[in-house]
């Protein structure tokens, strides 16, 4: 009965361990990937930056929260290259970067005034990402 219960342990820890993978692994799997592929991987790491910034806030580390803003602003701002080089993920990714915003404006109202200016430029330019991929998709500016 001991033996089971560690192999399940060992096991659910394996498949943590397996799914957490490195943010370095996940950016030089990007840069690898064919250009189809790229605005999802980039969107990824864009969010879990995003998420990486609400817990460094959370825990009252702005400068590490402004870190993570900033990756998250150059990873999007790659995947929203990459969609409208590969003319693909547009729809995707748009929405992806919406999501974002409104969490980085969700991330802003729980802060001091301070440090609200740079998730407010930074929502702001995701939302200028989103508008030029959305007018893409709909047949604007081709």
């Amino acid at each position: 009965m001991r033996w089971a219960a560690i192999v399940v342990i060992l096991a659910a820890s394996f498949c943590a361990f397996a799914k957490e993978t490195s943010l370095e692994d996940m950016i030089a799997r990007a840069e690898t990937a064919p250009p189809g592929d790229r605005p999802a991987l980039y969107v990824e790491i864009a969010e879990h930056e995003l998420k990486s910034a609400d817990e460094a806030y959370t825990a009252g580390k702005a400068d590490q929260g402004q870190a993570a803003v900033k990756n998250v602003v150059t990873y999007s701002e790659k995947a929203h290259d990459a969609a409208l080089q590969s003319g693909k993920r547009l729809k995707g990714t748009e929405i992806a970067l919406r999501k974002m915003a409104a969490k980085l404006q969700d991330i802003k109202r729980t802060l001091s005034f301070e440090d609200q200016p740079p998730l407010q430029s930074a929502a702001e330019r995701l939302e200028n990402l989103r508008t030029d991929l959305l007018g893409k998709t709909f047949g604007k500016n081709k």
